[in-house]
């Protein structure tokens, strides 16, 4: 996960601050060098770490800190303002346009995913209710104006294409279309090279010059550090880009391009993609990152996430049956179902603050175990998934012939879901107890040969 290994740092750098009673003027500098050398190891540029790293100090040395009853927590809370500052201060949000439709070019390097995070964008905001029109501006790349349709078609969202033609005609007829059909959004999934060229500009500037963009995101890889933020640079001051599409953030990235992008450019990131799924898209919350990588979770995040997935009919339900103990194999499946929505438990554990994150660390669902526990649980009658004490012998072989798998899964499965009763009751205490069963794969602890 990105930011993993510099949230590790800073949170070891500010637990040494925190075991001192009080900090001297050369506790916070050395606590600074070590800050430094994180965000460089981070691969954050060097003028923004030595910018940022002289603003916390002069601000960390006042009297207000090392006087005060708590001076690592002022160091800390100044460290956390500065790195908001940094990624933006707030979040920005899409410009729409006073008269529909709202035009967005999406632009960027090949291999960025610009065309899966086009749809992804448009996905979330049909979410919103918003009319999104996907248009197939990219007519060199092979198979792309297949791909988008592919996406569009999972995400049921409208796709214009006229084949290989003139991209900036696309563009202007998609934009007549729009205003024909009722369409708000318009997204140009645009052409992208290996690297910048004056060429692929040169169409960009006629197509932004044709329709009249409200917005120019740049899509960047944060897998690419330093270079996303060269690629940034350059699509600014040939283009004038309005924000960033950010993606790969889940991967093993260091993070420095989402600490750099907004100090090169000037221009905020808006969005950040999380995860291949055509759901694994969200608005950037530059406090609420940095709260993530100072180790203080994000539980806002965490929150939308949950309420996204949150059904209030289905959830009174279940309080219902958990009040009276009578927690259903159905009920079972429906919550596991609502969970996996929730994403990657690793990624939900970066959102937890302190201990709660660290429970979750390392964990996942298994898509393949998953698949499993819906195949026993569909084979069964519903009869059986609201009565699973009255699963005998034979009804097991039934069912493990039914799912076309062995009667020591659904066995295993029975014994998860037991397992399960016990976690719903005491989350329902407001406990947090280690997370098992169904699903749930945790790394394994290997004992060390001496």
């Amino acid at each position: 996960m990105a930011f993993e290994s510099l949230s590790e740092k800073l949170t070891a750098t500010f637990k040494k601050l925190r075991g001192k009673g009080r900090l001297s003027e050369n506790d916070v500098r050395e606590a600074m060098r070590e800050v430094r050398l994180a965000l460089l190891e981070a691969d954050v540029s060097y003028k923004v770490v030595k910018q940022f790293v002289a603003s916390v100090t002069e601000r960390a040395v006042g009297s207000d800190v090392l006087d005060s009853l708590t001076p690592a927590q002022q160091v800390i809370k100044i460290v956390n303002e500065e790195m908001t500052a940094l990624m933006g201060g707030t979040a920005a949000k899409i410009s729409m346009a006073s008269q529909p439709p709202t035009v967005v070019m999406m632009v960027g390097l090949q291999g960025a995913g610009k065309t899966t995070n086009c749809a992804k964008l448009a996905g979330m905001l049909k979410k919103s209710g918003h009319r999104p029109l996907l248009t197939a501006c990219d007519v060199y790349r092979p198979a792309a104006i297949e791909q988008l349709q592919v996406v569009g078609a999972q995400l049921e969202l409208p796709v214009f294409e006229q084949g290989q033609g003139d991209p900036v005609e696309i563009a202007r007829a998609a934009v007549r279309h729009a205003r024909d059909y009722g369409n708000d959004l318009v997204f140009l999934d645009t052409a992208g090279r290996l690297h910048v060229d004056e060429e692929l500009m040169d169409e960009l500037r006629r197509m932004k010059e044709a329709v009249h963009p409200n917005e120019i995101l740049l899509v960047v890889d944060a897998m690419t550090g330093q270079d996303a933020v060269n690629a940034a640079s350059a699509f600014d001051q040939a283009l004038g880009i309005d924000g960033v599409v950010l993606t790969k953030l889940d991967g093993d990235a260091r993070g420095g391009a989402a600490l750099s992008i907004r100090s090169a450019t000037g221009k905020p990131i808006k969005f950040v993609g999380t995860g291949e799924k055509l759901d694994r898209i969200e608005p950037f919350h530059p406090d609420r990152m940095a709260s993530r990588i100072l180790g203080m979770g994000d539980m806002l995040t965490l929150i939308e996430k949950a309420q996204q997935n949150y059904d209030e009919k289905q959830a009174a339900k279940l309080e219902e049956k958990l009040r009276k103990n009578r927690l259903t194999l159905q009920d079972y499946y429906e919550q596991l179902q609502q969970l996996r929505g929730m994403g990657d438990l690793s990624q939900l554990a970066g959102m937890m603050p302190g201990g709660m994150g660290r429970q979750l660390e390392g964990a996942s669902l298994d898509e393949k175990v998953m698949a499993h526990t819906e195949a026993i649980i569909l084979s069964m009658t519903p009869l059986e998934r609201e009565n699973p004490q009255i699963l005998n012998a034979s009804r097991k072989r039934r069912i493990a012939a039914g799912c076309g798998l062995q009667v020591v899964d659904v066995n295993r499965l029975l014994k998860q879901f037991e397992m399960m009763q016990q976690l719903t009751r005491q989350l329902s205490r407001g406990r947090m107890p280690g997370m098992g069963g169904g699903g749930f794969r945790r790394p394994v602890k290997r004992k060390k040969h001496r």
